[in-house]
């Protein structure tokens, strides 16, 4: 079976890699009936040498290739028919801007793996940035901090090498006795308490958070139980809340009275009420100035991120009281950090994490017969239609075509 490492197209332009060379290498050893080739670029972290060096053929053509990975989406004149293409494509979500590129994979024949829809057995994700996403976004918050308090400056994320540079300019910050929320114990919430832990901030219980004064700064991981709460009152569990979010409301006005700092990690799911309101963000005892939004759901669970930031500009200021944006440095403004690809920012870290993931979770499944069923249940389309698993993205696929067929 042949591998191929395609060419990362998508504007701005993505340095991250599905395997580092040594990750090829070792995808070789360990499956001697696999043959690996690269596609020339002059944007990867890793360079054409670099594989070179390795033995790596890089190339650039890879019509012969079985299966080609990406990060980004192809764009439609470089995908190649009749091949299975692994990439994050932003469909499953039916997003209208990328609607056309899942028409031209169905009419190309292509075999789709989106990252993803590779999940276990329980629907759980395998694959994924998130980790990553974590750490940048939570350095990103400090970066906020220094900033809009004019206590210190800290260089881009994408100027250092990787999250112990990342931990070691933090350190040499000092921060006042602030409160510091975190929403998530999932991949990105860990990945943010990593840079937390790093930064030798001090974690306490919700009920200390939410009750003590301290003299130094502090942060609590809260779950879903901790923000929302049951509108009738009954305390259950985790499973109720996933189950029956519409029976809730969102309970986070507790910590926006006393925190100051607020790091969005969680997931939220389809249903679940909105976190951090706008009637929250501009009552009188609001306290948070700062809000890193990992999770970047905009118009979404979080008022104030009233849009993706960018790498090159991460920063923006939202005014409550009129729900709208303005400049960081307005004086009555929350500063908003919601970069939306913030792995980016730690290309060679996020790349090896993610080759490690890939050749743990999905690799095997090509010379295992897919005995756990990895690939079966990331496929999107076969043979020019959806999946039975995917059939939900029918009306999606056929609604522009049927509007240029009206026209």
């Amino acid at each position: 079976m042949k591998f191929g490492i395609i060419k990362e197209r998508k504007n701005p332009p993505d340095r991250r890699v599905v395997f580092t060379p040594e990750e090829l290498v070792r995808l070789q050893s360990e499956h001697s009936e696999a043959i690996v080739k690269v596609e020339t670029s002059d944007i990867r972290v890793f360079s054409d040498q670099q594989y070179s060096d390795l033995g790596i053929e890089v190339t650039s053509d890879l019509s012969d290739c079985d299966v080609l990975f990406g990060v980004k989406e192809v764009p439609i004149e470089a995908l190649i028919p009749n091949k299975k293409y692994f990439f994050f494509s932003h469909t499953i979500k039916k997003q209208p801007y990328n609607r056309k590129l899942l028409q031209a994979i169905l009419a190309k024949n292509i075999e789709l793996y989106d990252h993803e829809t590779i999940v276990d057995a329980e629907n759980r994700r395998l694959i994924g940035f998130g980790r990553y996403a974590g750490i940048v976004g939570a350095y990103n918050g400090f970066r906020a901090f220094g900033i809009k308090y004019d206590l210190f400056t800290l260089p881009k994320a994408e100027t250092l090498h990787g999250k112990d540079e990342l931990i070691s300019r933090l350190r040499r910050q000092t921060l006042p006795n602030i409160k510091i929320v975190l929403t998530g114990h999932g991949k990105v919430g860990m990945g943010a308490k990593e840079i937390l832990d790093g930064f030798k901030i001090k974690q306490v219980s919700v009920d200390d958070f939410l009750n003590k004064k301290y003299t130094e700064p502090v942060y609590t991981q809260i779950d879903v139980l901790d923000y929302n709460r049951r509108k009738d009152g009954q305390v259950l569990n985790n499973t109720d809340f996933y189950k029956n979010p519409q029976e809730y409301i969102s309970d986070f006005e507790r910590f926006t009275k006393v925190a100051d700092m607020f790091i969005a990690g969680h997931f939220h799911g389809n249903g679940s009420p909105d976190i951090l309101t706008r009637d929250m963000l501009r009552a009188a005892d609001n306290k948070i100035q700062v809000v890193a939004d990992i999770s970047c759901d905009v118009d979404g669970p979080v008022a104030c991120t009233l849009k993706a930031s960018t790498i090159a500009e991460p920063f923006f200021g939202y005014l409550p009281s009129e729900h709208k944006e303005v400049p960081y440095t307005h004086p009555a403004s929350i500063m908003v950090m919601s970069v939306d690809n913030l792995p980016c920012e730690l290309p060679k870290d996020a790349s090896e994490g993610f080759g490690e993931m890939f050749m743990k979770h999905v690799i095997p499944a090509f010379f295992n017969g897919d005995k756990d069923g990895i690939l079966q249940r990331a496929k999107i389309t076969e043979n020019g239609q959806l999946t039975e698993r995917f059939k939900y993205l029918q009306d999606y696929v056929d609604e522009k075509q049927d509007v240029l067929l009206a026209k």
